[in-house]
């Protein structure tokens, strides 16, 4: 029997849309293919006409489709004064009808850090939050206790936007009901384990401290340039976009959209710090030890990479 996917957007910007169809071996015909998707519903993809999405909808509300897979990108819109009449559909709010699909779901994806856990939306004057999260704080729109028919909460895939590869295996294990194991924050370990720093190209420059001032020159962006990548789990070096680069390897910081905190209430390229010390230190290094090293370290720099070229 198909695997039954609906996929709503709420507040949001489409980036998460825009990254699957940029999706490569396999592309997401092939995704749909291969795990015999039933795709209900997405707006960049599915031809019906608006009297033929509302039948569908009330079906599934109704509980006389079965729904498996329920995709919401972006975040949820309550606002003005808890109407969520901001953003409607069918003359009804929106919010309204996320939260009665998420309760005939199997499973309830939140897909981008705007549904995960508000992100730029909730930033916004459109009271907004992620489906069980507001930044870190849980309970979000669905409140913290919600759980699909599954047994699970919702599982957040953030980034903004979500790396095609993370949507294809997400949607992968769940077709094939292997639920990955997930962190705190709802996110599955399988695509959330390391850190943007594991894998980056400019890892010697950290270690020594042969830092950077400016964009795209070689060495690390972290001591000056606000560099999130310490910070952030997420596989952008491990699973390069368009199978090719990332920011840092281009030298462009990290700027942490995996973050439950993202967008930060702070400059992006700049590093706040005393004096010269981080106020955000490396995930796994404690300030006692960053004191005792930072200095050593530096001083210990092989030429070759003080004599780094300026330009990658």
């Amino acid at each position: 029997m198909a695997i039954t996917l609906y996929w709503l957007q709420s507040g949001g910007c489409s980036g998460d849309t825009m990254s699957l169809l940029c999706a490569e071996s396999p592309d997401i015909a092939e995704v749909v293919d291969t795990l015999d998707l039933d795709v209900l519903w997405h707006p960049s993809l599915s031809d019906v006409t608006a009297r033929e999405h509302a039948e569908l909808r009330e079906s599934l509300l109704r509980g006389d489709r079965p729904l498996d897979i329920l995709c919401i990108e972006g975040a949820v819109i309550t606002g003005p004064d808890g109407t969520g009449e901001f953003d409607m559909i069918g003359g009804k709010p929106k919010a309204e009808l996320i939260a009665g699909l998420a309760a005939k779901a199997k499973y309830v994806v939140a897909v981008g850090t705007c549904a995960a856990f508000g992100g730029v939306t909730a930033d916004c004057d459109a009271d907004a939050c992620g489906l069980q999260f507001t930044k870190d704080d849980k309970g979000g729109f669905l409140g913290e206790a919600f759980t699909t028919h599954s047994g699970l909460p919702v599982i957040n895939l953030p980034g903004c936007p979500c790396h095609p590869a993370t949507m294809v295996g997400a949607l992968t294990a769940l077709a094939r009901d292997e639920p990955t194991p997930l962190n705190p924050y709802n996110v599955p370990h399988d695509w959330y384990s390391m850190l943007v720093h594991q894998g980056c190209t400019r890892n010697e420059y950290h270690e020594y401290r042969v830092e950077e001032t400016d964009f795209c020159q070689k060495g690390c962006l972290f001591f000056h340039m606000g560099c999130k990548g310490p910070l952030t789990y997420a596989s952008c070096n491990k699973t390069l976009w368009n199978q090719r680069s990332s920011k840092t390897r281009v030298g462009v910081p990290c700027v942490g959209c995996t973050r439950p905190t993202f967008p930060q209430p702070f400059p992006f390229f700049e590093t706040r710090g005393i004096g010269d010390i981080p106020l955000e230190l490396p995930h796994g290094v404690d300030r006692a030890h960053y004191m005792a090293y930072k200095g050593m370290a530096a001083a210990a720099a092989p030429q070759r990479l003080k004599d780094r070229k300026t330009e990658v």
